[in-house]
Order: C-alpha cells, then structure tokens, then sequence
C-alpha cells in the first residue's frame, strides 16, 4: 500500500503475524461450509446497495464490506475471524417459519417480526430510530401491512430497544394500541448501564466496536455479533408490560408466547421466549453463535457465567423436547431439534467451563494474568465455530469471573496502591536507563514478533512522554500486529483503534447530548436525579447543605433533595416542611435542564419552573455540575 493511498498509515502484517494466521488455517475446520447456507436459508430481499440513509446522512453501509468478497483471509486478518466477518454480511429479511422473520444485517442486533391475527409482534427494535423504521420498512415492502401490536425488549441492552420510535409512538403506546413489553428490572437496568456510565462507555465502545476505523482488511471488518453498530437516534419508550413471573405465557394478537426469565446472565434484565405453535424458541442474547462476554471491553457489571449456564439449562428442559426452531436476537437460526440441542448443551457447557476452571484456578491461588494465559477450553468444544471467541474471549471473561469472586486486587500488597500511570511510567523510564534504551530494546522485540510486550513496556514510555513520537508509533506498530492476529473482532477493533489515536490523537468529535433526551425521559426519575448527583463537582457546589422540595406537575411526582456535604440524595414521595425551596417544574423541563436545551434562570423566565423560598438554590445546583468530555484520553496521560 503506497503510503500517498494510506494516509492512516496501516503497514502490512509482520511475518510473525503472517505465520500466526497461517497456523489457525490447519487447527479449524475451514472446509465446513454450513455456517454459509444457513446464514442465507430464507432469504426474501436485501436493502438497496446494502444501505440505510436518512436526512441525517447515512446510517448504515455494507457496501463498505465489499472487499470481504474474496474466499481467502488476507494476512492482516485472522482467518477465523474473516469468516465470521463474512457470515455476518447476510442481510435482509429472512423467513425462519410460516409467521415469523427476521430483520438481519441492518445493525448489530436483529429485528424479529411475528404476524398475528390482524396484527405484528416485533422483537428488538434494533439500535436507532432511523435503523427500525428502514427495518419494518422492507418487511412492508414484502408481506401485508399489518399494524404494530406489541414490541418487546428481550432485554435492556441498547441495541434491543434503541429504535422502538421506528417502529411505534407515544401516542399509539399511551392510548394502549401497542403493548410495550419488557422482562423484570428492565428500565433499573437501562438506568444503571446507559445514563449514570453511559459517557465513560460510549468512548470505550469506540474501541470495542471501532466505529470510526475505516472498514477494511487493515482496519474495521466486523463487531463479533454482527457488522457494526447502527448511527442514528436512540429513542425509548417505557415498557407497559412487565414479565415478573419466572414463567408466563400470554397470547398477544392470537399468538401463544411462553416468556421464560432469565436474569443477571447476558444482561440484568433478559428473558427467553418460546412460541408453541411451531416450535420456535427464542435464546435472546444468551446462546448466540460465538463466545460472549462475561464483562464487555466497554465495561459493565460483571455477569454471572453460572447462572448463564443455568437457565440455559433450563431452557433446554422446559422447551427442548418441543423446539424445532432456535432464534435469537443476534446470528442466524438453528434448525432441527437435535442440532438444537446440541447446540444449546455445548453454550452452556462453554459458559460454565470457563467459569469452573477459573474458580479451580483461582483456589489454586492462580492470579488473573496467569489465569487467562493457560486456561483453554476442551477438546470437544474447541474446534467447534459456535464457540469461537470472536466477541467474548476465554482471556478477559476469566478476568472477570476473578473479578467477581476476588475483585480487580490479584492479594499482593504490591498491587493493592500501585502508582497512577503517569508517574510509574517516569520511574520505571528512570529505572531502565531512559527512552532511547527502551525503544531500542522494544525495537528488537519488534522485529521477532513479542508484540505484546512491545505494547507492554511502551506504555510507560508513552505514559511518561506522551510527546515521545518514535515510542508512540512503535507502539502503535506492535497493537497493529497484534490486531491483525486476533480472532476476536473486539479486540482487533480495539488494537487497531489504539494504534490510530497513538499515530493521530484523539478524533476531535462535533458536539453531542450527552445523553438521548428520548432515554432520559423514559428512565424513572430516581435515575435521573442520580446522574445529577454523579455530575456534582465539590469545588463548585461549595459547603453550603441544603434541601429541596421538588414538585413534577407532569408526572405527578414529589421528591425531597438533599444536598450535604457535597452530596445530593433523593426521597421519593416525600417533602420537608422546613425544605429551604420548593420547586415546581414538569418532569420534561427537568429532562431539558439535563441535556442544557434550557438553562433555571430561562426556565424561571418562561414561567417553566417556579420557586418557592430560596431562589437560587436550584441555579446553585444545576451551576455546580460537570460536563463530561466523550473523547478523553485513554492511550495516553
């Protein structure tokens, strides 16, 4: 590649990364074609030119995966993983049985279609409003219209309820045409996970999905579930059903579904659901065609393996002698009972493998580390393609099965209160007689393919100099390498990532919300006063403790705040009669005053809030919260 063609700088894979690839082409078998067929078994039509476009520019592209075309991995991609990359460019709708299709390769995650009697069922309306509304739009253009009668969430990640107002509205929701429909502790969940971390994850899902990585053989070729995630508008309506039984069947436009919970596996708030007539069962998230995560790269609370395992288990008990079709919100079906069943045993005999040996290992008083370096999975599952790492990975999911037994401390007191990274960075420098000597010593490492150490040991040369070019892009060159080698596409996607910052710096990003008013509106309004909470910066609020009465007339909502010691709590349904203000607002103006599309003392202007007592404790509040920076650093100080 000529270097005025590259203006990323993307170099070629080393001959260390050549020969790593080319070993994994005799360890699998490569020559099973299935995986192909059944990808593809149903399909009715694609989208035009493989896009989706809208007045806010392009949404969606797999015609930027052309080059997946060719039959042979190039040497910058692991061959694994480009065949994954390649069943994930099936898309379009798919028929799976007589009354239920599915939406595929028009974002991350499928869109399930149900027809009933006079009416649609849509499981996972996908991740954007632009994303569902294209979606449902190619279904229309290939069965009848039938109206939208009930969506449901299977569970509280974001790609399975973003883009509900493509497929549904308000109005249509609050006057009871369309029945919202979500497991147990699915809005606590969305809360948890998207509002009070949502813009710390947001820039590690850059790294985990590489959305702004060109698409390429050196760049960006999957996300492991699926291509890539949708751009778009997030949007969300609350459910108004709620499935809090551990079993119920309901029948929702003359269609049988038996909801079956399944919580604190792939998500907090998920659940399976099974169709008698037809014999379809749906996994969700929880056995899709791939290991996944026990705690993504873009971090959430750590996920429970074991109970994974367990209603997997369940599930195959309850409807396995009954299934003739498995679906899930991810991939393509399965079909046949015994392939079914074959398929569900061995997802969770993966999941609780990695959880077993990892507790036996760490008995064994095993750290983290030297955990994900020797544990692998048995014979009979690891040449199996279902189980391939290619979102998850044996690796960080050990992690962090370690990590909820035993925390991030590994027991050694040398770890427990180690220096911040900028300044072990300068010791460790000083230590090893400077930054040349390093790079120097690093460079020959290079050149015999001990990328990961190169990675390791620049770290705190760039750490201790983020000016220093040549350690920069020494480093960048070893991440390259070792994302050219990986079979999981999150992990290349992240190597690859870190080394276009390392090479480029840190994309300067238009602003933003910080959060989709759609979500904050629909969240409880508990949540919402947290993420003020988590917002309030100490030096700004000052000494002063105070309490707020809060009245929301829209909502009919009463809330008692207390701010003390530089802390705001909340008591919901409560007021203090000596409270030093009492405020009156609608819960949308609250929302308004988040997201700064208005400011208290506008509000006040404009008769949106009024005051009782002490006028300028709100302002004092609202004036004393941070504004979080999506693109801060993370390979560098």
């Amino acid at each position: 590649m000529a270097e005025e063609s590259n203006p990323l700088r993307q170099k070629d894979a080393q001959p260390a990364t050549r020969a790593a690839n080319e070993a994994l082409l005799a360890e699998l078998p490569f020559d099973d074609r299935q995986d192909y067929e059944e990808s593809r078994r149903g399909f009715i039509a694609g989208l035009p030119d493989g896009k989706i476009v809208s007045r806010g520019g392009l949404i969606w592209n797999l015609g930027a995966y052309q080059f997946l075309d060719g039959p042979d991995a190039p040497p910058t991609v692991n061959p694994s993983l480009w065949r994954m990359a390649q069943l994930n460019m099936a898309s379009g709708l798919f028929k799976v049985t007589d009354s239920v299709y599915q939406l595929r390769g028009l974002d991350i995650a499928n869109m399930t279609v149900i027809e009933g009697e006079g009416g649609l069922i849509l499981i996972d309306p996908l991740t954007t409003v632009e994303a569902a509304a294209a979606a449902l739009e190619l279904y229309y253009a290939h069965r009848p219209k039938l109206p939208v009668r009930a969506v449901i969430y299977s569970h509280s990640h974001v790609d399975h309820y973003g883009g509900v107002k493509g497929v549904a509205s308000d109005e249509d929701v609050r006057a009871g045409r369309i029945a919202v429909i979500a497991p147990d502790g699915f809005m606590e969940a969305v809360g948890g996970e998207n509002v009070l971390a949502g813009n710390a994850m947001t820039r590690r899902a850059m790294f985990q999905f590489g959305p702004l990585l060109p698409a390429g053989a050196r760049g960006q070729v999957d996300a492991g579930l699926g291509k890539g995630i949708a751009r778009g508008r997030v949007s969300l309506i609350a459910p108004t059903q709620v499935i809090v039984k551990p079993v119920e069947t309901h029948t929702i436009a003359s269609v049988e579904i038996v909801f079956h919970l399944a919580p604190g596996t792939e998500a907090p708030a998920e659940m399976h659901m099974f169709l008698p007539k037809g014999g379809v069962l749906n996994m969700a998230e929880n056995a899709t065609r791939h290991l996944h995560n026990f705690c993504p790269l873009r971090g959430s609370v750590v996920r429970d393996p074991r109970m994974w395992a367990f209603y997997l288990a369940d599930a195959i008990e309850r409807f396995g002698d009954r299934t003739e079709v498995l679906i899930g919100q991810h991939h393509w079906p399965t079909w046949g009972r015994a392939t079914i069943l074959d398929f569900l045993a061995r997802q969770r005999d993966l999941y609780k493998h990695i959880h077993d040996q990892t507790v036996r290992l760490m008995n064994h008083g095993k750290r983290p580390a030297e955990i994900a370096e020797v544990l692998r999975l048995p014979q009979g599952l690891a040449r199996d393609w279902t189980v391939r790492g290619y979102y998850g990975t044996i690796s960080h999911n050990s992690k962090a099965v370690y990590q909820r037994y035993l925390s991030w401390y590994d027991g050694n007191p040398a770890n427990l209160n180690p220096l911040p990274p900028q300044q072990s960075g300068a010791k460790y420098v000083e230590y090893m007689g400077g930054a040349a000597k390093i790079i120097e010593r690093a460079r020959a490492d290079f050149a015999t393919g001990e990328y990961r150490f190169v990675a390791q040991v620049l770290y705190h040369v760039v750490f201790a100099d983020a000016a220093n070019t040549e350690a920069r892009e020494l480093m960048a060159d070893a991440l390259e390498q070792m994302g050219y080698q990986a079979e999981s596409a999150t992990w290349r996607n992240a190597y690859l990532f870190g080394a276009l910052e390392l090479r480029f710096g840190v994309a300067k990003l238009p602003p933003r919300p910080i959060l989709s008013p759609d979500l904050l509106s629909a969240v409880a309004t508990d949540v919402l006063l947290d993420f003020l909470a988590v917002r309030i910066d100490p030096a700004k609020i000052g000494t002063r403790n105070f309490r707020l009465n809060l009245v929301l007339t829209d909502s009919n909502e009463t809330l008692l705040l207390t701010i003390s010691n530089s802390t705001l709590t909340q008591l919901v349904a409560k007021q203090a009669h000596d409270a030093d203000a009492t405020v009156t607002m609608s819960r949308q103006t609250l929302v308004a005053l988040i997201v700064k599309e208005t400011s208290v003392a506008k509000a006040i202007e404009h008769k949106a809030i009024s005051v009782e007592g002490e006028g300028g404790l709100l302002e004092k509040l609202f004036d004393s919260l941070d504004d979080f920076e999506l693109m801060f650093n993370i390979l560098t100080p």
